[in-house]
């Protein structure tokens, strides 16, 4: 069971592990040993989410999504199995933590009048510059 705050856990038999060969340190054993960790969470169709938070950790995921929904995380920082185990699980609470919260409300808001006046001076002088470019008139 993985406690993710607010009254929401995970079940461990949503979670599968599978374990890799990592790269990087680890001298012999990294040819031997599978340390790293792929944990896998079927996110589109868990039943332990809520729906908005289902939708939200659907979209914060990323890359780290499957077509089917599945959030894979891959975890190869530590020497030891057990440690990149635990790396694992909690980069997946810290990603569901982060779509417990919902997003603040976007309020409207209207540039000043320095702002706009600012804006249209800068397009004023660019349009200058750019008229100045080309052919030199001839003086006679």
């Amino acid at each position: 069971m993985i406690e993710i705050g607010a009254g929401l856990a995970l079940d461990d038999r949503e979670i599968a592990e599978s374990f890799i060969r990592a790269s990087g340190p680890g001298g012999q054993n990294v040819n031997k040993v599978a340390s790293a960790v792929q944990l896998r969470f079927d996110a589109a169709h868990s039943p332990s989410l809520p729906e908005a938070v289902r939708q939200r950790l659907l979209r914060l995921a990323g890359s780290r999504l499957t077509q089917n929904g599945v959030l894979v995380i891959t975890a190869q920082r530590y020497r030891s199995q057990e440690r990149n185990r635990q790396d694992a699980r909690d980069r997946l609470a810290t990603l569901i933590r982060r779509a417990l919260e919902p997003p603040r409300p976007r309020r409207a808001t209207v540039p000043t009048a320095a702002a706009r006046e600012r804006r249209l001076a800068a397009k004023a002088h660019r349009s200058e510059v750019k008229q100045r470019r080309g052919p030199v008139p001839e003086r006679n």
